[in-house]
């Protein structure tokens, strides 16, 4: 299992313009860090991904994803933390993806990771490492096994309008259904 030289190995991986495929909470994933344009690019070239399809940036705690948070108005910061962290991707306002897992073996990293699922562009989801396309795992620069998980992608919610008019949308149901996302927003 992922223990806390792994969250070390991650984290250095990324800090030095790597990628790195991973175990979150739903799926595996592939990322690196948002602000290495270079690392940007091998990522989306690696995937197939077209440069104009967003990619969400994850944190591993609520208090990592602070700078993100910031700014937001006060029903959505709160719809944000009854969400979060959890198997759910939230679009805040000017497009922005965030996505906090629960994931206890990486809580101590700080740095945020641009992230996507791992497969290729279009692909099947990743429950387990022998699942992500060889491809992926030979170019990222780490590959970390988290064993099987769940299998079912996190769900998509956007709030970019919940401050001003309460309004919100599923995109995505996954992990988290309907429901729940709604009796969450609703409350």
């Amino acid at each position: 299992m992922i223990g806390a030289a792994d969250a070390a190995a991650f984290e250095e991986c990324i800090a030095g313009g790597g990628i790195v495929v991973f175990p979150t909470d739903t799926l595996y994933g592939i990322g690196c860090s948002p602000c290495d344009e270079g690392a940007r690019e091998r990522l989306y070239e690696l995937k197939g991904r077209p440069r104009d399809k967003p990619s969400a940036v994850m944190f591993f705690s609520l208090e990592a994803a602070e700078p993100a948070l910031r700014g937001l108005g006060p029903r959505t910061r709160a719809a944000v933390e009854r969400l979060l962290p959890g198997p759910v991707l939230v679009i805040l306002p000017g497009n922005k993806g965030i996505r906090v897992p629960q994931l206890e073996s990486f809580q101590s990293m700080r740095s945020p990771v641009l992230q996507t699922s791992a497969n290729l562009s279009g692909g099947a989801d990743p429950r387990r490492l022998a699942d992500v396309p060889e491809e992926l795992r030979s170019g990222a620069d780490l590959v970390l096994d988290g064993g099987e998980l769940p299998g079912v992608a996190s769900t998509v919610v956007d709030l970019s309008r919940y401050e001003s008019d309460r309004s919100w949308k599923v995109l995505r149901e996954g992990a988290v259904p309907l429901s729940e996302v709604s009796s969450v927003l609703r409350s």
